[in-house]
């Protein structure tokens, strides 16, 4: 059966989604961008605020399923400029143990509310 994850520890959809969904053992996390969830805004100081603000709304989903990070098993990320990966890089990896989930980075020329970088995540958890 289909559930939806919702916590206010990460910003509500600004459309018609969920902020995540789990179905068995599968949580899916919808994209998250640099948006803090107290202010509803895009957070300022560029790619690396917004790679950690991300990071800590996906760490707020993950928590209200009973996971955290260990728990992510796939994971991607879109970026406006390539260029950026390095420094979004050593940042997402600060969040993940010796066994990083599997990964996909990916190139775009817009992404939404004129973010930088946008991340993805699916994880395996516990069933109900």
């Amino acid at each position: 059966m289909k559930k939806k994850v919702e916590t206010k520890g990460a910003p509500g959809a600004i459309g018609p989604y969920s902020q995540a969904i789990k179905i068995g053992n599968l949580l899916f996390i919808s994209g998250q961008i640099g948006i803090d969830p107290i202010t509803g805004e895009l957070v300022k100081g560029g790619v690396e605020e917004e790679v950690k603000r991300i990071m800590e709304n996906i760490k707020a989903i993950l928590r209200e399923a009973s996971a955290t990070f260990d728990n992510v098993i796939k994971t991607t990320i879109f970026l406006k400029d390539i260029n950026d990966f390095p420094r979004v890089n050593e940042i997402y990896g600060r969040y993940f143990s010796d066994n990083p989930p599997a990964r996909s980075t990916i190139g775009v020329s817009q992404i939404p509310r004129g973010a930088n970088v946008e991340i993805e995540a699916i994880a395996w958890v516990d069933s109900d």
